[in-house]
């Protein structure tokens, strides 16, 4: 720990986080927070008043959180503060329209706080130009893998500019600006997705695409910081800040989360005493996040892949949303068959604290990074099922490393069968052939679990906005 001491006497500074509304944005915001206020800097954490009675309890208290309320905004429910609100997928341009229209007050605080340094995430693409202005630097948080976003391209590609992909085809193999072997690229079927009305690569609704406001922020913030390390992607880190921004990229490390020593509360005690009676790395933990809609079909094929697998495991389980009550979604009598080998939590689950359990061995994920780095931290092999966005280019780096195996899907459409998923998780799990992914799993945890290293990447990026003079 002798690097972090050693910038203990450097200035303290304001910084101020600006997340998007979405789960997976919150949190690691959150994370991110907690390690700069650990070093004794202030934090200025703002999202709305509702989406603030969501965070946990217990910050540090030199975090301090503002609320700014969402103006209300046509067709937008108005309790609808979160991506996860929404009871439907159509709603979402007009909750980025919401949020834009938080610019007034944004800045209004800005003027008020002075602070040293704005960290936004992607959406925001008016608020940097807003904060230098006031003479306030900014940084951009991704948090999504260096390697994908090298391989969505540079602020010109994604404005549209010299170089865009124009066909699902281009999708499909390594972009000619990454100059090294890599195999971060999509499938047929998700590069066909990209060109879906509802996904980024075309303006909606709130006026611009989700592309052109990644290119906006990456090319006004002074710099960007990544959720990632060198020992896990130098090249690509090298790259995008050499030839594709031409501006200083900052890995921030991986921020494994630290594990709570509660249980959240008493309502997990059954959880928690069916975990101790397994086997250690017996149970297979399954979920796919906040953002993935999930069909019927889908669900149902995971449910019997889940109990055809014969593996004890942990669910946490979404119902598909719009779907009448009458309709049972999961397969009748799965709760009898399975007995007691099984668990399905409905709507959510601690994952955090399951992960780290002891009888945890693998993790059936729709590949977001921030599951990929709560389960690699501890080591479990991962079944990967990437369901949109990011997740199949995380879902092709894992497979990379041999850390995880995707799940064989048709190559057309997208599909799965339970078989396949019955069929990976016994791989990864418990079959001789898949102890080169268990073994590669391991080896990845004492990277991504590794506190110290992912400390002292805090500590420099620290010191970098300290010393920045760009």
């Amino acid at each position: 720990m002798a690097a972090a001491a050693e910038h203990d006497n450097d200035p303290k500074l304001h910084l101020v986080m600006f997340p998007w509304l979405a789960s997976g944005h919150l949190i690691p915001f959150l994370e991110l927070s907690n390690a700069l206020a650990k070093k004794g800097h202030t934090i200025s954490y703002i999202t709305t008043p509702r989406n603030l009675t969501r965070l946990p309890p217990n910050l540090s208290p030199l975090i301090n959180l503002i609320g700014l309320p969402l103006p209300p905004t046509q067709h937008l429910p108005s309790d609808a503060n979160l991506t996860i609100d929404l009871p439907s997928q159509h709603l979402r341009p007009y909750l980025r329209l919401a949020y834009d229209a938080l610019e007034p007050q944004l800045s209004a605080f800005l003027d008020s706080a002075s602070p040293d340094w704005l960290i936004l995430d992607y959406a925001p693409y008016w608020a940097a130009r807003a904060a230098h202005t006031r003479g306030v630097r900014c940084a951009f948080f991704s948090l999504f893998s260096a390697s994908s976003i090298a391989f969505i391209g540079t602020p010109s590609v994604l404005a549209g500019g010299e170089g865009a992909r124009t066909t699902p085809e281009e999708f499909m193999v390594s972009p000619e600006w990454i100059p090294f072997p890599s195999p971060v690229l999509y499938r047929p079927h998700e590069a066909r997705e990209l060109f879906d009305e509802e996904t980024g690569l075309f303006p909606d609704d709130s006026g611009v695409s989700e592309a052109y406001r990644f290119s906006v922020v990456i090319a006004d913030c002074d710099i960007v910081a990544v959720r990632s390390c060198d020992e896990l992607e130098r090249d690509y880190l090298k790259l995008l800040e050499t030839d594709m921004y031409r501006k200083p990229v900052v890995p921030l490390g991986l921020l494994p989360p630290v594990v709570p020593d509660d249980r959240v509360d008493s309502t997990w005690d059954y959880l928690f005493e069916w975990l101790e009676r397994q086997k250690s790395r017996s149970v297979v933990y399954a979920a796919f996040g906040s953002e993935a809609k999930l069909s019927v079909e889908q669900v149902r094929r995971i449910a019997v892949g889940l109990e055809s697998s014969e593996l004890p495991f942990i669910w946490a389980y979404r119902r598909p949303q719009n779907v009448p009550e009458e309709v049972h979604v999961l397969p009748e009598g799965l709760a009898d068959r399975v007995g007691s080998r099984g668990i399905v939590c409905q709507g959510w689950a601690p994952q955090v604290n399951v992960l780290a359990h002891a009888s945890v061995g693998g993790f059936l994920t729709h590949v977001g990074w921030n599951s990929v780095v709560e389960g690699l931290q501890h080591g479990r092999v991962l079944a990967l099922l990437p369901l949109m966005f990011d997740q199949g280019l995380n879902a092709r780096l894992i497979s990379a490393r041999r850390a995880g195996v995707e799940v064989p899907r048709n190559e057309e459409d997208g599909s799965f069968t339970a078989e396949d998923i019955a069929a990976t998780l016994r791989l990864v799990m418990v079959e001789e052939e898949g102890e080169v992914y268990r073994a590669a799993a391991e080896e990845m945890g004492r990277l991504f679990g590794d506190a110290e290293l992912h400390d002292r990447y805090i500590s420099e990026f620290l010191s970098f906005l300290v010393n920045y003079n760009g």
